[in-house]
């Protein structure tokens, strides 16, 4: 059978890695995470400036990890133990990006003016000292962080983007510096003491620039989650002290009872006590219709309650909730990263002391070439190669696709639990459904009220759900349900007797009310044949009588989902085969297979059986993505290439699971198909343009082009 959960031995942990700017940063702390005894995998993102560590605490220790990071020149911290979905990180984040646009205005702005004063008045001594000022402050105040993030990595010999930043720009720095201080310098050697501090500036704004997007874009793939904060309110109303109070959301402890009133959002997840309501859970299922709940029913903090008032018993609260789990699974999920990203990451941990050669390489064929008197080109050459070089283009091509598109698959309600799985589902070509809860709705409902002659259908209905209301069995509850989507009012009955196996019995007002099967009808003198009504497979009868005459039958069944079809359909269009696997009865199965549109039928299976169908379908060479609802569903779910848990699903299901679908439509199956491939054709674009731009753009700052036509 298949391994459904990590062994227990290993942790994960995650944690945010400050002072990170590009590709090459990522993979030096990635390294050495890795490198760490313990730890069986660690994968560090770029744009959400985080780390993801899997390791194994009776090795390695956490804070041991965040000194790993450390020892890189980056800083790390421990995420705090009551940490919840309004992260601190998110504001810090927000602040970061707008710290970040404020520089890098300021900075281009500077470069305009110094363009300005350059073109007109550079022979004025006045004006140089002017810009030579300018430029000192620009270095000095917006771009100080690229400064001193460039020290830290040459003190750990190591060299990434801001390396190349920095060696360009103080580069052109000096020399401009030099030419201003003593021109005498450069004309007494034949070289015109020309400056480029507008090149300085501008180098430093564009780069600024560059990162305030990526902030802001990292901002906006995270509001997802800060969505998800906005979903509970601000506080609670406790029972404490013998009386209620309305305390903040934090103090809330498990165990403490909470009173919620009509139209409230519950502030966290618990069981409920007494009182009796229906509560919108659409934020986490998708189904439109509230849910009654009773006591001794579980709540979600988040879920809006509709009706009545209830108290209830906390159970989860802070990082313990629904949403908050939720959110850290996003969160993992952005934290992950893609196969293809391990292209990416091998091109930039070699990329920036391949560019600083090329630098070196430039210099010194401009000086051999031209000689002293081409000293002014080959500096130029030098640090425009310098400055050209992109390895943050490449570095974010992977992680900025897979944020955005978790990020489009939450909106969408898809919970998809990594980068790896996002690629994945884009190979899928057979998806195997289980049947009871999946293709179905996996709950008895009522399909159709049949009366006999002379008798209303609403009437029908008003006396089984009269009875059945008395009544806990599921085809019970789908009666009296029946009956409420109708609008049917509900009369009292007396001397309710329940018959196992067969149905219900009582009066209602003067008459004598039967509910059940043929046998229980025959027993208390009925007909149940005068409705002549034919059954198919897969439902159930129950015929209603009053004071012996038989007034309709109810059919009550376990109904197909109505986004079943619709999603078999899509599949086919994607070119995904669809087969359904089940361990209901043949007939059953057939009859829900053929309603939806699947073909290929397997029943009557047990749990080890379905894993061996999703192994033979893999030893066929098919990628199998796997869709299901129950305990017995978990083995397979984790054997398929990608397991997909329905949102009523148990929460072994879910663990299992590489998507959680939110929704109760199973057409999230091909989005989610649809979405994977429409991203990794992303992920390979982003990789192509950067690879391109780079080996277009670092020749032509060399001064490929200045033997042909003359230009630098």
């Amino acid at each position: 059978m298949a391994t459904i959960t990590k062994p227990q031995s290993e942790e994960r942990i995650s944690f945010p890695v400050t002072g990170m700017t590009c590709a090459a940063c990522q993979a030096r702390v990635q390294r050495a995470l890795k490198a760490e005894p313990g730890v069986s995998d660690a994968t560090v993102n770029l744009v959400t400036n985080s780390a993801a560590v899997v390791y194994n605490p009776t090795a390695v220790s956490p804070q041991r990890l965040i000194d790993a990071v450390r020892a890189t020149g980056y800083d790390a911290v421990l995420p705090s133990a009551e940490a919840d979905i309004g992260d601190e990180g998110d504001r810090a984040a927000i602040e970061h990006a707008r710290t970040l646009t404020i520089r890098a205005v300021v900075s281009v702005v500077a470069g305009l003016l110094a363009m300005a004063f350059s073109m007109s008045l550079m022979e004025s001594t006045g004006v140089r000292y002017g810009l030579l000022g300018l430029t000192a402050v620009i270095i000095g105040w917006a771009g100080r962080d690229i400064y001193r993030a460039a020290w830290k990595t040459v003190l750990h010999r190591s060299a990434d983007m801001n390396v190349l930043v920095t060696l360009g720009t103080a580069s052109a720095f000096i020399y401009s510096a030099v030419a201003t201080l003593a021109p005498g310098l450069f004309s007494r050697n034949g070289i015109a003491p020309d400056v480029y501090y507008e090149a300085v500036i501008f180098i430093i704004g564009l780069v600024l620039a560059g990162r305030a997007i990526e902030a802001r874009a990292r901002v906006k793939t995270t509001d997802a989650l800060r969505r998800l904060a906005t979903l509970l309110p601000n506080t609670a109303r406790v029972e404490r002290a013998g009386g209620w109070q309305d305390i903040a959301l934090a103090g809330v402890r498990p165990g403490d009872v909470v009173l919620v009133r009509p139209g409230e959002r519950l502030p966290v997840d618990g069981k409920i006590i007494d009182g009796t309501s229906e509560v919108d859970e659409s934020m986490l299922t998708g189904e439109p219709l509230p849910v009654v709940k009773a006591p001794g029913d579980m709540v979600v903090g988040g879920t809006v309650n509709t009706t009545g008032s209830f108290r209830y018993s906390a159970t989860s609260v802070g990082s313990n909730s629904v949403l908050a789990r939720i959110a850290k699974l996003m969160r993992d999920a952005q934290l992950s990263r893609a196969p293809v990203q391990k292209l990416a990451d091998r091109v930039s941990a070699v990329f920036v002391p391949t560019v600083l050669a090329i630098a070196v390489v430039t210099l010194v064929v401009w000086l051999v070439v031209g000689g002293v008197a081409a000293l002014p080109h080959a500096i130029v050459a030098a640090v425009s190669v310098l400055i050209i070089a992109c390895p943050c283009a490449m570095g974010l091509a992977v992680p900025t696709a897979v944020m955005v598109a978790t990020g489009r698959g939450a909106e969408l309600g898809l919970l998809i639990k990594g980068g790896e799985i996002l690629q994945r589902a884009g190979d899928v070509d057979t998806v195997v459904f289980d049947k009871t809860g999946t293709v179905t709705e996996g709950r008895p409902r009522v399909t159709r009220v049949v009366p006999v002659a002379g008798v209303d259908e609403r009437e029908v209905l008003e006396a089984a759900a009269t009875l059945e209301s008395h009544s806990e069995h599921p085809i019970a509850s789908a009666i009296v349900k029946a009956a409420g989507e109708r609008e049917i009012s509900l009369s009292g009955v007396d001397d309710f007797r329940a018959h196992p196996g067969r149905g219900v019995t009582g009066r209602i007002g003067a008459k004598k009310v039967a509910v059940g099967n043929e046998s229980l009808m025959r027993d208390s003198g009925t007909d149940p044949d005068a409705t002549n009504v034919r059954v198919a497979v897969g439902e159930t009868a129950l015929f209603v009588a009053a004071d012996g005459r038989l007034l309709g039958t109810i059919i009550v069944a376990d109904a197909v989902r109505a986004s079943s079809q619709p999603a078999v359909e899509e599949l086919k269009q994607l070119g995904i085969e669809s087969v359904l696997v089940t361990g209901d009865r043949r007939a059953p199965a057939e009859s829900a297979a053929g309603t939806v549109g699947i073909a290929n039928v397997v029943a009557e299976v047990l749990p080890e059986e379905k894993v061996a169908i999703v192994q033979r379908l893999q030893r066929e060479g098919r990628v199998v993505a796997m869709v299901g609802d129950g305990v017995n569903d978990a083995p397979a779910l984790a054997q398929a290439d990608v397991g997909m848990s329905m949102p009523r699903g148990t929460d072994i299901a879910v663990e299992a699971s590489d998507v959680a679908l939110l929704r109760s439509d199973l057409r999230s199956v091909a989005t989610t198909i649809a979405l994977s491939r429409r991203t990794m054709r992303t992920m390979r674009q982003n990789l192509f343009w950067a690879f391109v731009y780079n080996v277009i753009g670092i020749p032509i700052a060399a001064g490929v082009l200045y033997p042909v036509i003359g230009t630098l």
